[in-house]
């Protein structure tokens, strides 16, 4: 930590307050951020984490409160005011333009009157790019990189004019274990340069090995926190225990009839530190059946900056749960899309309970029973200016039951949408709140209600559990597993190691587009799918 003695926090948060219909999203917050220092924001959805961000980041105005930079008050007004106080934000969801390349997107904002400099640019980007190790070309679009390519050019374009204070939400979610160690050396190195960084994380060891201070939100409030001093003379166990009690006990609400048990907090603090998890007990799923989907020589065609698949054979059988591993960009996006039929294999043959598929797109792929729920839940996976009962049909447009002749039975859609919120416990209004209001894990929920039906034979999970928090990360995977127990063959695509050793039975491992080993998911397997991680074939 660069924190000399007496020196203003880089910023400081005085009282704030932000109240939206119904809630109170920060609740009289009160926090300093230090130059040279990893601060740890940790909380629940719901926490008021976002909300916190969102007036860092000028996208959102407090209702009271007031915020210092290097103990000078200020008013963020707007995104372009955070820029120019050189607080850089990466938010959860990417905001880039997928049809502008890596380059246009981070020449993006200069003044509209100044002719764009693309050889000052792209020394810039060589710069920030070695700073943070990274290799990208410049000239690919956005839309053909991976979503963590994408977080990676949203890092780069967070420092591209220089900050002081960094904002990271959720940035390990779509790294592998090597990016995330390599991540923690950057952010080491930009704290050696000064810099606050504020990283916000549901993992209980990354704020450990990360955090040289950890505060903790939970509705909306803060309930504590450690200091350096005492963080560093703690150790782990010593400080997820402590972690815990906050999160889970230090803000009880003893007015609440919703009060957790000892037993809540312990399953909590278990998934919450990924020990003791362990591999769930299985349902054994019967080998000797026929696959319900089968790819046998799949290739794909790739653009500049993507990764095509290389000849991918694999089969999934009824009740199995098929994991797929690897570093972010070796061809999970093209095996996602050609799985849902979003996109043409160039060769080889897929086929869906016998059946071929490589024809017809995704209306012909749902015919036979394929589900496919994205990583992307905003934008692909949904409409955010929709209502959530739209939404929750929008595969559906035009068909029975919803629809017959051409004309739209709103009163079963509303009536269907409010089983569905209420069996899934969807937290919303009602069901006509534009989906776009809700947080990462109701719109999952939904996307769950709306894949996993009782007709589909095979669900795609691209990155299930990406952004959410602990309650909805263990609801995700409660709801995978159930899924598969019920005979549905299960893919689950994931940069989570430690979620695909929970679910799988087994385990393939892409690298640079091909499968370079299937592993059975026994004891001690991690080893050798960190191996197959790094391109060696499997024996």
């Amino acid at each position: 930590m660069n924190n000399e003695p007496g020196q203003a926090p880089a910023v400081s948060l005085h009282g704030i307050t932000k109240r939206f219909p119904g809630v109170v999203a920060n609740d009289d917050i009160s926090l300093d951020f230090h130059a040279g220092e990893v601060h740890v924001l940790l909380g629940e959805n719901g926490a008021g984490k976002s909300t916190l961000i969102g007036i860092l980041a000028g996208m959102q105005q407090p209702d009271g409160g007031h915020i210092e930079i290097a103990g000078k008050p200020v008013r963020i007004t707007s995104p372009r005011e955070s820029l120019r106080l050189r607080i850089g934000t990466v938010f959860q969801h990417v905001l880039l333009v997928d049809s502008l390349t890596v380059i246009e997107n981070l020449m993006l904002g200069g003044a509209w009157w100044r002719r764009h400099d693309r050889k000052s640019a792209l020394k810039r980007f060589r710069e920030v790019s070695e700073l943070l190790g990274v290799e990208i070309d410049p000239d690919v679009p956005i839309g053909r990189l991976s979503l963590g390519q994408q977080q990676q050019v949203e890092i780069i374009r967070a420092l591209w004019h220089g900050g002081n204070v960094l904002v990271l939400d959720e940035p390990t979610s779509m790294l592998t274990p090597q990016g995330v160690e390599e991540l923690g050396a950057v952010m080491r190195r930009l704290c050696d340069q000064g810099v606050a960084i504020i990283f916000i994380t549901h993992k209980l060891r990354e704020a450990y090995e990360f955090g040289d201070r950890i505060s903790v939100l939970r509705l909306g409030r803060l309930v504590g926190d450690i200091a350096p001093e005492r963080l560093s003379a703690m150790a782990e166990e010593e400080a997820t225990n402590e972690i815990i009690r906050l999160m889970f006990h230090g803000a009880r609400d003893t007015k609440s009839d919703n009060v957790e048990t000892d037993a809540d907090v312990d399953a909590d603090a278990e998934t919450l530190v990924s020990e003791g998890q362990g591999r769930r007990a299985r349902v054994a799923f019967d080998r000797s059946l026929p696959a319900v989907i089968s790819l046998d020589g799949v290739t794909t065609r790739a653009e500049p900056g993507e990764c095509a698949l290389i000849d991918i054979s694999f089969a999934v059988k009824p009740g199995e749960v098929f994991g797929i591993a690897g570093v972010d960009g070796n061809g999970q996006k093209h095996l996602a899309e050609v799985l849902a039929g979003q996109r043409p294999a160039l060769s080889g043959a897929i086929k869906v309970s016998g059946k071929p598929a490589n024809h017809g797109g995704v209306p012909a792929r749902r015919r036979l029973g394929v589900r496919y729920i994205t990583d992307e839940r905003l934008g692909e996976g949904t409409v955010a200016g929709h209502s959530v009962a739209t939404n929750l049909v929008l595969k559906e447009i035009g068909a029975p039951p919803f629809w017959r002749q051409g004309i739209t039975h709103w009163g079963r859609i509303f009536s269907h949408t409010r089983q569905v919120i209420e069996t899934y416990d969807i937290r919303t209004p009602s069901e006509h709140t534009p989906l776009g209001r809700l947080s990462g894990g109701n719109i999952q929920k939904l996307l769950l209600a709306r894949e996993i039906s009782t007709d589909a034979a095979v669900v795609i999970f691209n990155k299930p559990t990406y952004g959410l928090d602990l309650q909805n990360t263990r609801l995700s995977r409660a709801r995978i597993i159930k899924a598969a127990e019920s005979g549905i063959a299960t893919i689950v695509i994931s940069t989570e190691l430690d979620e695909l050793l929970e679910l799988c039975d087994r385990i393939g491992v892409m690298f640079a587009g091909e499968l370079s080993g299937i592993v059975d998911n026994q004891p001690s397997v991690e080893a050798q799918i960190g191996r197959l991680m790094t391109g060696a074939k499997a024996a």
